[in-house]
Order: structure tokens, then sequence, then C-alpha cells
């Protein structure tokens, strides 16, 4: 008669331990499943986006003056860093996405 008691409980146990089971999350999954690190897009991406509309003259127009604004602004932000030479350079290349002489 002890196995039916003891059946009773080994099942009174699983009732008990498989809801708490259940509600454990597993591992979160990593949000990019690549393993790449996303890059925030560049100022020249950006000019790009705001040029694919554009045809001819006026696309490589408004991408001079786009990638002027954004040399500037690179520019504003080193200054304010108060990066300086090589580094400045270098900061605001990083910043505008490119060295500027591929443009259409």
């Amino acid at each position: 008669m002890k196995l039916p008691s003891a059946a009773a409980a080994t099942s009174l146990v699983c009732l008990i331990v498989a809801p708490v089971v259940a509600q454990t999350t597993p591992p979160a999954a990593p949000a990019n499943p690549t393993g790449t690190v996303p890059v925030p897009a560049t100022k020249r991406v950006t000019c790009l986006a705001t040029t694919q509309n554009l045809k001819g003259q006026d696309k490589r127009d408004q991408m001079q003056l786009c990638m002027a604004q954004a040399r500037l602004d690179c520019l504003k932000q080193a200054i304010d860093q108060k990066v300086v030479g090589e580094a400045r350079k270098s900061s605001i290349k990083t910043c505008v996405g490119g060295d500027g002489t591929d443009q259409q």
C-alpha cells in the first residue's frame, strides 16, 4: 500500500513544480541573431536616403548641399569636443561617413 501513496505524493509534487518550471523565462535570445553590432546611420547615408527620389543634376546638387551641411555639423561637433589635428580630421571623416571623394 505504500506504492500508491508514494505515487500520489510524486504526482502532487509534479503538479506543484510543473507550473513553476513552465513560468520560468528561457534565456533571452539576442536581439540581433547575426552577431553583428548595429551601426548608427552616418550623415552620408542620411543624405543618400533624402536624395534617392531625385534624378540627374537635382540629385547631385542636393547631395552636395547635404554633404556640405553634414561636414559643417561634424566640424562643429569636433570643435565643441575640442578635437584638434589629425584626430579632428579622422573624427569628421567618421562622423560624415566617408571621405566624400565618391560623391555622385
